[in-house]
């Protein structure tokens, strides 16, 4: 399975497709301090990272694949606010 799940963590692994969209948005919206570890994630669908960008959770692990830990860092690092 491609996302697992904790009490307070969502685990993504390898390939996350679009089916991991409505078990995600479940856990983000009854999780107030949800945290997402990508560091095993490969690929991320956009309906996914919509997700992450409207929950705004704790990333506790950015990817180790280097494209995309490169695309998703700066849309978490900065505030939503201000960019």
């Amino acid at each position: 399975m491609p996302v697992t799940f904790t009490k307070t963590m969502a685990r993504m692994v390898d390939v996350c497709t679009v089916e991991e969209a409505m078990p995600l948005l479940d856990f983000l919206k009854s999780t107030p301090k949800a945290r997402v570890d990508l560091s095993a994630c490969v690929y991320l669908h956009t309906a996914l990272l919509q997700l992450l960008l409207q929950a705004r959770p704790k990333i506790s692990g950015w990817p180790t694949e280097p494209l995309l830990a490169r695309w998703l860092q700066p849309l978490f690092t900065t505030d939503p606010q201000t960019a």
